[in-house]
């Protein structure tokens, strides 16, 4: 355990960093008064800072690499913009923690798909009966923090 313990903490961090990121996406949507220009902005501060991390390290692919990506290996970037324009409209609009609730419960309710299809390059582990009572246990969280 002791060697992956990282691979369970960068998720976790990651996952910390959702919210804050939709907040700030938020206020520099108001900040520009437009959604769409701050999820371009963000967009385009996390390109620069990729492009700078690809480069130092080296790992430009190939032109030959390029032309054999599949049409819906490209969409990731795509996704990333719908949900970094989402967050910035909604997440201020409906709070941090309903906003969140509500991501995960989305982000569970694919990855059930995923896994029990082994779809996008994920093993095929089969919905279960637990697995369908863990999201519920979700959907009930969001509907409870939609209450209270």
């Amino acid at each position: 355990m002791s060697k992956a313990w990282w691979l369970l903490a960068l998720p976790f961090v990651a996952g910390a960093f959702l919210p804050l990121q939709a907040g700030i996406n938020g206020q520099l949507a108001k900040q520009v008064s437009s959604v769409m220009s701050a999820a371009l902005i963000s967009f385009l501060v996390g390109t620069l800072a990729l492009l700078a991390v690809v480069l130092m390290l080296r790992e430009v692919p190939t032109l030959d690499a390029l032309k054999g990506v599949s049409w819906w290996q490209w969409c990731g970037g795509l996704l990333g913009a719908v949900f970094i324009a989402t967050a910035a409209f909604a997440g201020p609009r409906i709070g941090a923690l309903l906003f969140m609730a509500l991501v995960l419960a989305g982000q569970l309710s694919m990855a059930l798909t995923l896994d029990h299809f082994g779809w996008a390059g994920y093993r095929e582990a089969p919905i279960s009966l637990g697995k369908l009572a863990g999201l519920a246990l979700i959907v009930g969280g969001v509907w409870l923090i939609r209450r209270g």
